[in-house]
């Protein structure tokens, strides 16, 4: 099974583009975590609320058929959000990452990543903090990639631009990884 992290910073459509493509390209999909975590909370979201969110994506990376939202092909599954933005997402608010998270970005690492670039508009909602350094977080996460020596795309354009660039993407890395 091939795994494909779609990542990038907030408000790039990340998860519209996982659903496009699991509808039009028949791959499976697990869905972002996190969002739905953090929108639940009556409290601000601590360190220890990241850390269980962590724990919940490397479960959905051991299982990930059990976690998907949408189960239409064994052979690639996307995931909308994983381990890497988890990572930098405790750096930035807490300045430390646990060690666990860490680990499996290094030992588990995603077969491709799909970078989303923030060249859309954003669209803000109570949950997106930093909608004003997306910029800097898309920088953020290529090197992040990049230290993983897996294969990445960067995925931009508006629209049919941006689907039309990740379906190339995944086609290239399937045809020359078969």
């Amino acid at each position: 099974m091939r795994r494909i992290g779609i990542i990038g910073p907030e408000s790039v459509g990340k998860s519209t583009l996982c659903n496009t493509l699991s509808e039009c390209c028949g791959y499976s999909w697990v869905a972002e975590y996190a969002r739905g975590y953090v929108e639940a909370l009556t409290r601000p979201y601590t360190y220890d609320d990241v850390c269980a969110i962590a724990r919940r994506q490397i479960e959905e990376l051991r299982q990930p058929l059990t976690f998907a939202t949408r189960v239409s092909s064994k052979d690639v599954v996307l995931y909308d959000t994983e381990l890497i933005i988890t990572k930098v997402w405790m750096l930035h608010v807490f300045g430390k990452v646990a060690a666990e998270v860490e680990h499996y970005i290094q030992s588990q690492p995603m077969d491709l990543y799909l970078i989303l670039m923030p060249d859309i508009s954003a669209e803000p909602d109570p949950v997106r903090e930093n909608l004003d350094k997306r910029d800097y977080f898309a920088q953020w996460y290529i090197r992040e990639v990049e230290r993983t020596r897996q294969p990445y795309y960067l995925i931009s354009g508006q629209g049919g631009q941006r689907l039309a660039a990740a379906e190339d993407a995944i086609t290239a890395f399937l045809s020359a990884h078969s």
